[in-house]
């Protein structure tokens, strides 16, 4: 990564804009946890191939607490989202951080893993409806889907439901894929994501993924939001409930 002077002596209104509004107020909001902004800012870069600033934010991950093994995660996760390419790369950064850092393999999850529990019906509706819709276009996309994807890669314990989304979500909009945001910006506030999390999470990526793809997001976010039914929990107090529409995801 550039130092300041470097950046300053190409860019200083960007070095003023990095220093006072991007790290100065962004990373400080507080909707959202620094350890969230360092993994929806991995996932951005991993997304956008955009190596750059890599080694600086798995380092600031660490700081933030993200776990080494939750990283290993993150970069296996993106390989089905983002594309092996970009996951390759982001393997090379990741190997010089791990090691100036005395991060060994015994810190990282199996390679095979005891997994989650699945959603057996709502998987079988799923895969019912991709198989109705697409099973003759592309047989093999469909098998690996369900195979790989929704019965193998989001059923790893190494990383948090929660955080799979997140940083599914945050890929999405980063390479400007919002078809599948809808599912899965819902299947996040299942696992947990609240909606004031997922606002900043699109506030935070305004900078890492450029305004267009967020304001091409933000629609779909609006949609997501506003058909999320409210349930009065036993406090009385309203809070956002929803059961995604698995059978429309791939």
């Amino acid at each position: 990564m550039q130092s300041l002077d470097d950046v300053r002596a190409v860019a200083p209104a960007l070095e003023k804009y990095g220093q006072g509004r991007l790290f100065g107020e962004v990373w400080r909001r507080l909707d959202l946890s620094p350890r969230d902004r360092s993994v929806v800012t991995m996932a951005a870069l991993i997304a956008r191939n955009q190596p750059a600033e890599m080694q600086y934010h798995l380092n600031l991950a660490l700081d933030n607490g993200v776990k080494p093994g939750e990283i290993s995660e993150i970069i296996t996760h993106l390989a089905f989202y983002a594309g092996w390419g970009n996951a390759m790369a982001a393997v090379s950064h990741a190997q010089e951080v791990f090691s100036g850092r005395s991060i060994k393999a015994d810190q990282l999850p199996p390679a095979t893993d005891k997994p989650l529990p699945l959603d057996k019906a709502a998987e079988a509706q799923r895969a019912a409806r991709v198989e109705q819709d697409f099973g003759a276009v592309s047989p093999g996309v469909v098998q690996y889907t369900a195979e790989v994807l929704f019965r193998d890669l989001w059923l790893r314990p190494g990383l948090a439901p929660r955080d799979r989304s997140l940083i599914t979500v945050s890929a999405l909009i980063a390479s400007g894929q919002v078809a599948q945001v809808p599912y899965h910006l819902n299947r996040a506030m299942d696992n947990g994501l609240t909606q004031p999390q997922a606002s900043e999470m699109l506030t935070h990526l305004a900078f890492y993924a450029g305004w267009p793809n967020v304001f091409s997001a933000l629609p779909v976010a609006k949609s997501v939001f506003d058909k999320r039914p409210l349930q009065q929990p036993s406090n009385g107090m309203a809070i956002s409930s929803h059961a995604p529409d698995l059978l429309k995801a791939i």
